[in-house]
């Protein structure tokens, strides 16, 4: 599975915290192994320039699976770590919901 991360200009993206969301969207789609093709990470901080405000980090997951079209989620949160964690849940449950329908978990 290979894993992408991105970030919009608000968010200081680095190699530490791309390797520790790589590491965690590995570990929460494992058990789905070759299923998934690729997985695209999309961090956002969407009121950057208003420094308040709650709810306003986001994070966008696209995976794509083998064969299918691919499967698109996005969590928004108070911090960068519940944005991710909500839409792993989240991706984590659609992509369950998409293998049971074709019988293929």
């Amino acid at each position: 599975m290979i894993i992408q991360v991105n970030t919009d200009r608000n968010i200081e993206g680095n190699r530490e915290q791309a390797i520790r969301i790589e590491s965690l969207v590995e570990s929460s789609l494992a058990r789905f192994g070759d299923k998934i093709t690729r997985v695209e990470v999309h961090l956002s901080d969407d009121n950057s320039d208003k420094k308040f405000g709650t709810e306003d980090k986001r994070c966008l997951l696209e995976a794509r699976l083998a064969g299918l079209q691919p499967l698109a989620v996005k969590h928004q949160a108070a911090t960068m770590e519940q944005a991710v964690d909500g839409a792993l849940d989240k991706l984590t449950r659609s992509i369950d919901a998409t293998l049971g329908k074709l019988g293929n978990q």
